[in-house]
C-alpha cells in the first residue's frame, strides 16, 4: 500500500526542514534565510529542473502524447478557477474568490520542485514535456480569473489579456525553466556532463534550506491568517486533495505512464502563490493577500507533500491494478 511511504515522507530531511522553519517562527527564534540566498537557491533549483529536463525531452520522441499532455495541461488550468470561484464567493468576497480561483488554477514551482525530490525517491523519471506542461499552466488561470472579475463585479474593469500573457511568460520562474529546458535540450550529453554535479548532486541539499525558508515563512504567514474565519482554512485543505485525485483519474485517459499521471496530479492540485499575488497586485489589489497567499504556501503546500503524494500515488496505483 502507498499509504506505508506516508511515514517515509514525513521523516524526509527536507520535510523535516522545513518543520524546522515552522517551529522556528514560533519559538521566536532569530534563525532567518538572507533573502539575496533565498532568491538564489530558487533559482538554482528552478535551472537544475529546467536544465536536466530539456536534457531528457532531447531523448524524446514528439509524439501525440506530449501534444495531447500539452492541451490537458491548458485545459485544467482553465477549468480549475471557474469552479473553485463559485466555491469560494459562497463565504468570500467576489475580489478575494478570482483571486483564490486564480492561485488554484495555477501552479505551484515549489510544489513542483518537492515532487521531483518525491519521485527520484521512487525511482521515477520526470520526463522533459511535463516542465514545458508547468510553464504553460500559469497564464490561463489568470486570465480565466480577470474575466470572472470582470464579469461577476459589474465593474465593467477592462482586461488586458496581452498584459497578463506578458506578464505570465516573463515571471521569473516561468521564464527561467523554460529557458533552462530550452539549453537542456540544446546541449549535447558530452557538455552537459560537465554540469551535472551542479545540477544534480547538489539538488537535495539546496532544497532542503529552501524548504527551511518556506518554513519560515509559513510561521510568520499563518499567525495573522486565522483572523478571516475557518473557511478559507478548510478550502486550502480540501480543494488540493479533490483536484489531485480528480486530476490522477482524468490524466489515465492521456498517458498510462505513472510519472506523468503524478506530475499532473501535483500541477492540478498546487496553488500559485509566486505569479498569481504579483498578477493580482496590478489587476485587482482589493484581493486581501492575507487570505489566499496562506492558503497556498501554509496550508496548500505542506497538505500536499505530506498527504497528497501518496494519495495521488495511491489512486494511480489503483487504476494501474
Amino acid at each position: 500500500m502507498e499509504w506505508m511511504h506516508l511515514t517515509e515522507n514525513m521523516t524526509n530531511p527536507a520535510f523535516l526542514f522545513f518543520l524546522l522553519g515552522i517551529f522556528a517562527v514560533y519559538v521566536k527564534s532569530d534563525l532567518a534565510i538572507p533573502s539575496t540566498t533565498s532568491t538564489f537557491i530558487s533559482i538554482y533549483l528552478l535551472f537544475s529542473i529546467g536544465f536536466n529536463s530539456g536534457q531528457e525531452l532531447s531523448h524524446q520522441q514528439f509524439s501525440n502524447e506530449i501534444l495531447f499532455s500539452l492541451f490537458f495541461g491548458i485545459a485544467i488550468a482553465c477549468i480549475i478557477p471557474i469552479y473553485v470561484f463559485f466555491i469560494a464567493s459562497l463565504k468570500l468576497p467576489i475580489h478575494d474568490s478570482v483571486a483564490i480561483a486564480s492561485a488554484y488554477g495555477s501552479v505551484s514551482a515549489v510544489t513542483f520542485v518537492t515532487a521531483v525530490a518525491y519521485m527520484e525517491s521512487k525511482q521515477m523519471t520526470l520526463h522533459g514535456h511535463m516542465v514545458a506542461v508547468m510553464a504553460l499552466m500559469e497564464s490561463p488561470a489568470i486570465i480565466v480569473g480577470l474575466i470572472l472579475f470582470a464579469m461577476m463585479s459589474g465593474t465593467g474593469k477592462k482586461i488586458s489579456v496581452q498584459n497578463m500573457l506578458r506578464h505570465s511568460f516573463t515571471n521569473a520562474s516561468v521564464l527561467l525553466i523554460l529557458g533552462s529546458l530550452l539549453i537542456g535540450y540544446s546541449a549535447n550529453a558530452k557538455q552537459a556532463e560537465g554540469i551535472t554535479p551542479f545540477t544534480s548532486d547538489l539538488f537535495k541539499g539546496f532544497l532542503s534550506i529552501f524548504l527551511l525558508d518556506m518554513g519560515l515563512i509559513c510561521g510568520r504567514e499563518i499567525k495573522k491568517f486565522f483572523s478571516y474565519g475557518v473557511f478559507p482554512f478548510v478550502l486550502a485543505c480540501i480543494l488540493p486533495l479533490i483536484n489531485g485525485c480528480i486530476i490522477a483519474w482524468l490524466s489515465g485517459f492521456i498517458t498510462h505512464d505513472i510519472s506523468n499521471q503524478f506530475m499532473f496530479a501535483i500541477l492540478g492540485a498546487s496553488a500559485s502563490y509566486i505569479a498569481v499575488p504579483a498578477a493580482m497586485k496590478v489587476a485587482i489589489p482589493e484581493a486581501r493577500a492575507g487570505i489566499y497567499v496562506p492558503m497556498a504556501l501554509a496550508i496548500t503546500f505542506p497538505i500536499n507533500i505530506t498527504i497528497g503524494f501518496p494519495l495521488y500515488m495511491q489512486v494511480i496505483g489503483l487504476m494501474h491494478g
